[in-house]
């Protein structure tokens, strides 16, 4: 198996390749258990229930024309599609592609301290089935 270092990841908002400005990219995949523990177990029991997934992006800011904010700031309570690779490489079995149909709940236009790198994240919710693609 081969270890890897992040530096190339592949994030792509809405037919847009925001990559340049990403120091950091959090996925997440689950399962939601349903509990159906009964009378007379004395084992919690659960089923499979909904998938879900969520994605957590973190920018360098950016205000020029096409930069992160002029991308992002109209995605605010809209869907739109997500794709996700560990790097900007072609699709393949060791450079899978993620994708789903996401939902932005609200954006940190200003963000930063004195002194450092404006920077801003973003939490991009499930709106619809992820799928993963190997070719």
């Amino acid at each position: 198996m081969a270890d890897i270092v992040a530096t190339d990841v592949s994030v792509v908002m809405d037919s847009n390749d925001v990559s340049d400005h990403v120091t950091s990219v959090s996925f997440t995949y689950l399962g939601e258990p349903q509990e159906n523990t009964a009378m007379g177990d004395s084992t919690r029991s659960r089923i499979p229930g909904l998938k879900d997934w969520n994605v957590t992006v973190e920018f360098n800011q950016d205000y020029a024309a096409a930069g992160v904010d002029a991308i992002v700031f109209p995605l605010v309570g809209t869907t739109f599609t997500v794709t996700i690779k560990p790097t900007s490489s072609a699709v393949s079995a060791t450079n899978p592609s993620f994708s789903g149909t996401a939902y932005l709940e609200n954006y940190n236009p200003i963000q930063g301290s004195v002194g450092e790198v404006m920077t801003t994240s973003i939490s991009m919710l499930a709106s619809g089935d992820l799928t993963r693609a190997t070719s």
